[in-house]
């Protein structure tokens, strides 16, 4: 049975932007967009599967939701929108951050409430290049996960913590997903409960908690927060290209690393994550001299 619900954000709201750090790769069977604009989520509540399908209608969200899920997903509706965000607090200390924060004054930050719905596309993501974490999200949500409640064009709810655990070795393999990586969702999806309650939890808590588990680590702990929690500071340090592109971004200057981007980012001290997004929106990256990271497909191993 569809359920509906109506919430009108503060204006102006850009739905495509705000929702679109939920995607994992353009071929995502759990998120969809369709031609107007619209969005469509699959996911798995603790209530069961839902289908949210959200739509701009000139100003006002319009919400239908599915499923076991579908009360879950409209509740918190706002919270996934962006209510609870705060652009106001974000005041740009650069010339560039300025004028993205003028182009793009609808972005919001989502807040999913789903902890483990983003940590493990993260964990696939560890060390490989997103093409190969795509791919392999994708094929494990078609092998393992189930159809998306209602209406949803063949879009997949990911599996629950118990089916993650039960993946056999050889799926993982063909899906591409080192011993390290499956290990790391395994241990994982045997403690869901408790990494759910980082939902709840500030930054620094949420962080500890889910790096409590062996294989997770800062970079892997604020990719899930920017998206479970909203979170606006939680900065991803670790990572191959962000640094660099933040770096020149700012400077102009190649070679940043992440000490160098941690420093470039003290102004936005508590919103160094709106700042990075900010600054991505932009374009501006370093001219690209090397080959791109090489893809291993440990599938012919």
């Amino acid at each position: 049975m569809k359920k509906t619900r109506t919430w009108t954000p503060p204006t102006p709201y850009d739905l495509g932007r705000t929702l679109g750090i939920l995607a994992r790769g353009p071929g995502d069977p759990a998120y969809r967009t369709g031609p107007d604009g619209s969005v469509w989520r699959a996911s798995r509540t603790p209530e069961g599967p839902g289908t949210l399908h959200v739509t701009d209608q000139g100003g006002r969200i319009h919400a239908e939701a599915w499923g076991p899920g579908a009360d879950r997903l409209l509740e918190t509706l706002p919270a996934l929108l962006g209510a609870g965000d705060d652009p106001g607090a974000f005041t740009p200390r650069h010339r560039l951050v300025h004028e993205a924060h003028r182009r793009h004054p609808g972005l919001r930050l989502a807040r999913t409430g789903l902890v483990l719905e983003s940590l493990i596309p993260s964990v696939l993501e560890q060390k490989v290049t997103s093409d190969e974490a795509y791919r392999a999200w994708r094929l494990l949500l078609q092998q393992h996960g189930e159809p998306a409640p209602g209406p949803a064009p063949r879009m997949r709810v990911m599996p629950s913590p118990q089916g993650w655990a039960a993946i056999p070795s050889w799926d993982w393999h063909r899906a591409g997903v080192d011993g390290k990586r499956s290990a790391t969702i395994i241990r994982a999806a045997r403690v869901a409960a408790r990494l759910e309650e980082a939902a709840a939890m500030d930054d620094e808590q949420a962080s500890r908690r889910l790096q409590a588990v062996p294989g997770i680590g800062p970079w892997t702990a604020a990719e899930t927060l920017q998206r479970s929690n909203g979170s606006p500071d939680a900065v991803t340090v670790g990572d191959l290209h962000l640094p660099k592109t933040i770096g020149y971004a700012l400077t102009g200057v190649r070679g940043t690393d992440d000490e160098g981007m941690l420093a470039l980012l003290t102004p936005y001290e508590g919103q160094r994550h709106r700042a990075c997004r900010l600054i991505l929106l932009t374009g501006r990256r370093p001219p690209r001299r090397a080959q791109r990271f090489s893809v291993n497909d440990i599938r012919a191993l």
